[in-house]
């Protein structure tokens, strides 16, 4: 199973429309997960349209149309994996400890906020992805999504993907 991660879109804030490398992605995922400040409906609109199953949270940017349509916290069983997807988890300081105890029952946790790319596993076994931002690159070097391969239980290859400049 494939899956697409993103996060902190901010359309059309920070850029006009999702980069083409993101969009091209979007056919060869079997789930697209997007955690949370979309800030436009028509971004939703698009990753329902495109997606074959879209997994998605509202986050602190979205106003009250997408907060109507999309959870605080997602959950989905992928690939014989416990995901949960949530934008904030608060300070870098304590991430995987606190979200070890938010969330118990775990295997993996797509969070956004920052726009820092993020990989960690805390000692629970919970495994930490933020993907960061494919529009804002906020004070990182690229901007950026990631694709992860699940297969048989096991999170295999987390690749994270840098974006050309615009």
């Amino acid at each position: 199973m494939r899956l697409l991660l993103m996060s902190d879109t901010h359309l059309p804030k920070r850029a006009k429309g999702l980069p083409a490398p993101l969009l091209a992605e979007i056919p060869r995922a079997d789930v697209v997960l997007h955690a949370g400040d979309w800030v436009d409906t028509a971004t939703l609109d698009l990753l329902e349209s495109r997606s074959r199953r879209l997994l998605g949270v509202y986050g602190n940017n979205d106003g009250p149309a997408l907060r109507a349509r999309l959870p605080e916290v997602a959950y989905a069983d992928l690939g014989g994996l416990r995901f949960g997807v949530v934008h904030e988890t608060g300070a870098a300081q304590g991430r995987e400890r606190r979200c070890a105890t938010r969330f118990p029952d775990l295997d993996v946790l797509v969070f956004g906020h920052s726009h820092i790319p993020w990989d960690t596993t805390a000692s629970t076994g919970l495994r930490l992805l933020n993907p960061g931002s494919p529009t804002d690159r906020r004070r990182q070097p690229y901007r950026t999504y990631l694709t992860v391969m699940v297969a048989d239980g096991r999170l295999g290859e987390v690749e994270l993907h840098r974006l050309p400049p615009r």
